[in-house]
């Protein structure tokens, strides 16, 4: 699909998911702004886990647990992130890709000793202390390395 399609149906769904969340936004390759998208990947905090959880089965998702679910919408396959207020930057991070910028951050993170930790829950020192993940800033600033701006993130 190509991008603009995807972002017509990717803000549907947020205008159907945005009553039960505390936040919710586009991941992936429509945050990275990629000509064509082969699926929606959004990233959430709930307002009620119940409540969301009997909308998105009204959505007609049938696969899912705490943190993920997935699901077609429209015509196009759409992954949901769940996310807290903690894991909330790093996991948009993380989902908004790309793979190859994913691979390199977690590499500079290693060639520290450290770790950045793919469900969320941010960039951590050797001894396992958070040293940064409340903003995606945050995580680039502390392994040394400019920002980047999601459309810059190939």
């Amino acid at each position: 699909m190509n991008l603009e399609q995807a972002q017509k149906v990717a803000g549907d769904l947020v205008a159907e998911l945005a009553p039960f969340c505390e936040r919710v936004e586009p991941a992936g390759s429509i945050r990275r702004r990629k000509s064509w998208v082969n699926d929606i990947d959004l990233v959430i905090i709930p307002r009620n886990q119940g409540l969301l959880a009997q909308k998105l089965h009204d959505l007609g998702c049938r696969f899912g647990g705490p943190k993920l679910q997935r699901f077609p919408y429209k015509g196009i396959q759409v992954d949901v992130y769940v996310a807290t207020p903690e894991t909330w930057a790093t996991l948009l991070l993380i989902r908004t890709g790309s793979t190859r910028h994913n691979v390199e951050l977690a590499t500079k993170a290693k060639t520290r000793g450290w770790h950045l930790k793919a469900n969320g829950e941010g960039l951590h020192d050797h001894q396992g202390q958070r040293v940064a993940g409340d903003t995606e800033e945050s995580i680039f600033k502390a392994l040394g390395l400019p920002y980047k701006e999601p459309w810059e993130r190939e």
